[in-house]
């Protein structure tokens, strides 16, 4: 992610008359960090890889081919070539047999996915287009025109995919979309709503409970760790390939671009099952908040017997906690909002069809498929706990529920781990009530890494030995301790390149035998970073529509920790900012080195009074005006001590987006 948008402009905003306090807190840089992109290969599987990967071939059920008839079913247009390059070209060596140097679950996932290829239709009035983005796109026929669920990522892949499905429709492609609907909180769910606002300037927007709010809330405060993050579990610098990403877990891949959002009206404000009336068609709507996204809403539309899934289910199982870092799901109440579901809607259901994989039909299908879906989450939970009160500590609990998975489970090809897995799945479960400290006295206070690193290797003989020891295990296949071993080598040796090398063969190996796309990006990810330095990847910069939505106080929040209390202890003050044209007024104090606010009614004692319309606020924001230009031209004031600004200005830093994951 680019610098804060906020952050670089606060630190910016008296330019003329302050310059920001200069002290570096990031990771630090050598010769490794920010190198170009370039053409990458990986290496071959090694036997141990090459085996493994058979060996786990054997538990597979590829007779069932229940996955592939479903993604296949209600074809009524393929994709023309400008909707297939997208995403969907990009992939097509899927279509070949399983290689070495892929876990042979995960390529009949990314196989399963690339059948999304078009235009489907689901029942007489509900369409969906597949595989132009992480999300599907579903159009559900209204009284006066269509009902667009989940208007994808970005506004480009959402009016190509419109367009697409318009001018395929078997009939009434020529009327209106009259309403939109965003089942939840992430952004490949609302992000395309500008695209679909630009054809139809009169959409209405509906989602669900509190939306607005998560959103914005959504990757701020941890935004720039969260954002280096989600380039290694969605390998954005990785090449697509057979040595590189092959699939995304939900789909194949997500469309590059910025997010836009345009302001739903939100449904569940008043009850936890709301019956709601869109362009004529009834959709029950219930709240499924705090399971997959912090804000969502399943549906039910009973004139045509279908329930609208959101992320509640998808062909596989879901993240309990997701690496690249948010708040931990939980995941008994996943299950029960399932079984909530069932008992609500699935006694009259024809057809359940969702966010993200093809739909399931038939009453009894689609029971069975959510049952299944529901005892798996229940599973994670109970078993998770039980191992826990059993004193199965959190590095363990991820490898000992391996062992427990019900046959009816592991046969089903829709509960396997390509996007959650069970074992970081059992572990966030213990996170969630244990917390991260296992109790045992060791881990209560370790050195920090690099220390801790120095002194593992000098009990091992210094790098080089520990070295020796390793090669020879990664020539038996035995990576996760190769893995272990040799990061604290390359930790306390960061030098030594036969360190980095074997680090990143052993990532790569243990990427090319892993199920889940997220483990391999992950591995994979640090492999190539290894070998070739920190690679500047595009991910999605805060947009205007999602900055314009963020109150006074969680701009205040986002800046709070930014600060430096090292810094900011010298810098105390107290400030009013009062925002005239939305009638608002934040009550601001930078003592002990903390920022803090409140929103208060009336303006109190302050050392200074800062007076600026929230239009302005979101106007500097986006870098559009700074402070110093409002300030002249009258358009902001500053009553008081005229040096406020310029102390917090001092107090900020700005994070290094390419900090280092791998030493």
């Amino acid at each position: 992610m680019k610098k804060s948008i906020i952050t670089t402009v606060i630190l910016s905003v008296c330019s003329s008359a302050v310059v920001a306090h200069d002290h570096d807190h990031s990771a630090g840089t050598d010769e490794h960090a920010l190198t170009t992109t370039f053409e990458y290969q990986g290496k071959p599987a090694t036997k141990a890889t090459i085996a493994a990967n058979k060996d786990f071939a054997k538990t597979l059920d590829f007779n069932n081919t229940k996955g592939f008839e479903e993604t296949r079913k209600g074809l009524i247009a393929e994709f023309d070539e400008t909707t297939a390059a997208i995403i969907w070209n990009d992939y097509r060596f899927l279509e070949g047999k399983t290689p070495d140097t892929v876990n042979p679950s995960l390529w009949r996932q990314g196989q399963v996915n690339h059948e999304a290829a078009g235009l489907y239709q689901v029942s007489d009035k509900i369409f969906q287009v597949r595989g132009t983005d992480l999300a599907n796109m579903s159009l559900v026929r209204g009284e006066t025109g269509w009902i667009i669920l989940d208007p994808l990522t970005t506004p480009e892949t959402a009016e190509a995919s419109l367009r697409f499905a318009l001018n395929n429709l078997p009939e009434d492609g020529d009327l209106p979309v009259v309403a939109m609907i965003y089942s939840h909180s992430h952004g490949d769910h609302f992000g395309g709503a500008r695209g679909i606002q630009k054809m139809f300037p009169d959409v209405v927007a509906y989602g669900s409970k509190n939306i607005t709010k998560e959103i914005v809330d959504e990757n701020v405060l941890a935004g720039n760790a969260m954002s280096r993050r989600v380039s290694y579990q969605y390998g954005t610098v990785l090449p697509i390939g057979e040595t590189g990403i092959v699939d995304a877990a939900l789909s194949n891949a997500v469309t590059k671009g910025e997010l836009s959002y345009v302001k739903p009206i939100e449904t569940n404000h008043k009850a936890d099952i709301e019956s709601w009336t869109i362009d004529g068609l009834e959709f029950i709507f219930m709240d499924a908040s705090g399971t997959e996204a912090t804000s969502e809403a399943v549906a039910y539309i009973p004139s045509m017997n279908a329930i609208w899934a959101a992320e509640l289910t998808y062909k596989g199982m879901h993240n309990i906690y997701t690496l690249r870092g948010a708040k931990t799901r939980d995941a008994l109440l996943w299950s029960k909002k399932i079984n909530e579901v069932i008992t609500e809607f699935g006694g009259e259901a024809d057809v359940l069809f969702a966010a993200h994989s093809a739909p399931i039909w038939g009453n009894e299908d689609l029971n069975d498929f959510l049952k299944l879906q529901r005892d798996n989450y229940g599973f994670v939970h109970n078993q998770s706990l039980r191992l826990a009160n059993n004193g199965v500590v959190m590095q363990d609990i991820g490898w000992e529920i391996q062992n427990l998975i019900p046959e009816t489970i592991q046969s089903a090809w829709h509960t396997n781990g390509y996007h959650g897995t069970y074992s970081h799945n059992a572990r966030a479960v213990y996170n969630l009530y244990l917390g991260y400290f296992d109790m045992n006295p060791a881990n209560l206070n370790p050195l920090p890494t690099q220390a801790e690193a120095a002194k593992f290797v000098e009990y091992m003989g210094g790098c080089k030995a520990v070295l020796t020891k390793a090669q020879g295990d990664f020539s038996k296949g035995e990576y996760n301790f190769v893995a272990t071993a040799m990061n604290k080598v390359v930790t306390a040796c960061p030098e030594l390149q036969q360190g980095r090398d074997l680090l990143a063969d052993t990532y790569e190996q243990l990427g090319y035998q892993s199920e889940g796309a997220g483990w391999r990006n992950v591995y994979l990810s640090g492999a190539y970073e290894l070998r070739h330095g920190i690679q500047e990847t595009v991910l999605k910069g805060n947009s205007a529509d999602v900055i314009s939505e963020m109150d006074m106080g969680m701009i205040l929040d986002y800046l709070a920790v930014q600060v430096d209390a090292s810094v900011a202890q010298h810098n105390s003050f107290t400030m009013n900012i009062v925002l005239p044209d939305i009638n608002e007024t934040y009550y601001v104090e930078m003592s002990n080195g903390n920022l803090n606010n409140i929103k208060v009614t009336k303006k109190s004692a302050a050392d200074a009074t800062f007076t600026i319309n929230k239009e302005d606020v979101d106007k500097f924001s986006l870098q559009q005006v700074s402070i110093a230009e409002l300030l002249k031209t009258k358009q902001a004031s500053l009553q008081g001590d005229q040096t406020v600004i310029q102390k917090l200005a001092k107090s900020l830093t700005q994070a290094n987006p390419s900090f280092k994951i791998v030493p």
